[in-house]
């Protein structure tokens, strides 16, 4: 049998309505009365589930300070001035609500909190993290970047740069999944957030790193979101949908923080540096127009993710199984009108050649050559 070795998983607490349990895992984590920094996507707080959370804490002796003030994709910037208000306040413990944004701002800000370093000082694993970063708790209400069982974390840093953080230290304690927190999301969300977890799942079990144990959670988030994705869709407040595409998300996450990411995560983190896609879209779009030409660097696994994904067990059917699941999600596919220029598909390859990127080149199953670079671009402007 192949050797593998599978990092540890946080606890993961899966249920509708578990958002009330809340409290009672600050206490069990921080202690009694425990201070407690609530990181928060904005639309939490409009929908007043950051509000309802806050009373929850506060009923139970914790004192709750929010941060909810970012906007897009996480940046140095609100990392930094979440810390700060975390050190003023006395924090122990974080609570990360929301989607990826304040996913990845609240578990940087357990480790900033703690070392008084900004944020920067932690981009490609330049400086060590705290060992001891204040308790962290994430509770995802979109279902797709799995950041809440991951130990990676993204922003963008001074120079707009999109750089990552790695360890440990930055992976949560308890990653709390309730369903019904998700069924505000947008169709159009909804869609793209559900293909960047398939992509993740997809890529975590075909490229270089790839092993039979990991595939386990891969296979069984491909198939939760083929099956699940155009009903949550279409039916927002279906809550066995959504379940199925929150847990198949934490499960792709386990996916990608063993064997990590491949080429469409190239081609999205490249696309961000051109213009404001969101993350999902440019991932799921990425394997839309690439897919096809990357499963010949390995059949037999890509003939698997067809199984999963309901076809038969080909590699020859994996690219017609996903552009049938990313048309039937109805997310808007072509990038006319996103503020790429179309025209200069070198530009885009030019981004994906670029080192901070390189392990996700990498680590694709089948080697991209420069020359490779450009055709790929081609194919991703090429897409209607």
């Amino acid at each position: 049998m192949q050797s593998f070795s599978l990092a540890p998983t946080p606890e993961i607490a899966f249920g509708n309505g578990l958002l009330s349990d809340l409290p009672r895992r600050v206490r069990d984590l921080a202690g009694t009365g425990a201070p407690v920094m609530l990181v928060a996507d904005p639309a939490m707080t409009a929908t007043g589930i950051v509000a309802r959370l806050a009373k929850l804490l506060t009923d139970a002796g914790h004192e709750a300070s929010v941060y909810d003030g970012f906007k897009g994709e996480p940046k140095y910037s609100d990392v930094d001035q979440a810390a700060v208000s975390a050190r003023a306040n006395k924090a122990k413990a974080v609570i990360g609500l929301g989607g990826c944004t304040a996913l990845d701002t609240a578990k940087l800000v357990a480790s900033c909190a703690v070392s008084g370093k900004e944020v920067s000082a932690y981009q490609f694993c330049e400086t060590p993290l705290p060992a001891d970063p204040l308790a962290l708790i994430a509770v995802p209400t979109t279902a797709g970047t799995g950041a809440e069982v991951t130990r990676t974390s993204i922003f963008t840093n001074a120079r707009g740069q999109k750089v990552w953080a790695w360890g440990s230290e930055l992976k949560p304690v308890l990653a709390l999944l309730d369903p019904e927190l998700t069924t505000g999301v947008p169709p159009a969300v909804t869609a793209a957030t559900g293909l960047d977890a398939l992509v993740h799942a997809i890529e975590a079990c075909t490229n270089r790193n790839r092993n039979d144990a990991n595939d386990v959670y891969c296979h069984r988030a491909i198939a939760l979101i083929s099956r699940a994705l155009e009903r949550a869709v279409k039916v927002p407040q279906d809550l066995d949908a959504r379940g199925e595409l929150l847990l198949a998300s934490c499960y792709a996450g386990v996916g990608i923080d063993n064997c990590g990411t491949a080429l469409a995560h190239n081609i999205s983190h490249a696309m961000a540096e051109l213009a404001p896609i969101p993350h999902g879209r440019a991932t799921g779009l990425a394997m839309l127009a690439t897919i096809d030409w990357v499963k010949d660097g390995n059949p037999a696994a890509f003939a698997k993710v067809a199984g999963a994904m309901g076809s038969e067990e080909e590699a020859g059917n994996i690219a017609a199984a996903y552009e049938d699941l990313v048309r039937r999600s109805g997310i808007k596919v072509s990038f006319t009108g996103d503020g790429l220029d179309l025209a200069r598909p070198d530009l885009l390859a030019e981004h994906m050649a670029s080192p901070a990127h390189a392990p996700m080149r990498k680590n694709t199953v089948r080697d991209v050559s420069d020359d490779d670079l450009l055709t790929l671009a081609k194919c991703v402007y090429g897409l209607a």
